[in-house]
């Protein structure tokens, strides 16, 4: 019972400092759990980060799928996604209500726009921290790198064909 209130507490507090979308979770989500919790291990961490590029659904919800269940087995899963799930429905509420009725103020619309700045920082610096260096600096490292922003950003192809043709890539030039 103690360890799914932690659960619910940690996770609570993950999904209220997540402000951006899916990845502004990451940063916050290995400080919490791996850092000040302790609830699993930087490998583990990378581990459950490489699951959520492969498998549909939310990076919030394989994190506390995962550690819910190591920490607490089923109610851990429960207690774990439940805090994901009722800070932002809460504040959303208030948000919507709050956001219809002020949202042409100046500071409000900066104040929203330097946000997204600070998100995407911190999204870079965690990819810069998952990524395996020896890969990435090779040829075929740089050459996926450059052809996957080239036909996101530039050709805007779908993201899923874009992964499928890197692990395609990837299962016929091994990486090391």
């Amino acid at each position: 019972m103690i360890n799914c209130l932690k659960l619910l507490f940690i996770f609570s507090k993950i999904s209220f400092f997540a402000i951006g979308g899916a990845y502004s979770f990451i940063p916050v989500i290995e400080k919490e759990l791996v850092e000040k919790a302790q609830l699993i291990t930087r490998e583990e961490f990378l581990e459950v980060f490489g699951m959520t590029r492969v498998f549909p659904g939310a990076i919030s919800i394989y994190f506390a799928t995962y550690t819910g269940y190591k920490i607490a087995g089923i109610p851990g899963i429960i207690a774990a996604n439940l805090g994901v799930f009722i800070v932002p429905v809460f504040i959303m509420f208030i948000a919507a209500y709050f956001y219809m009725k002020y949202k042409k103020i100046p500071q409000i619309e900066s104040g929203l726009n330097v946000v997204q700045l600070a998100v995407f920082s911190m999204i870079i610096g965690i990819a810069l921290k998952m990524i395996d260096k020896v890969s990435t600096i090779s040829i075929k490292g740089l050459f996926v790198i450059i052809l996957s922003f080239i036909l996101y950003f530039f050709l805007k192809i779908h993201p899923i064909f874009i992964i499928l043709l890197a692990f395609s890539f990837g299962t016929l030039f091994r990486f090391p």
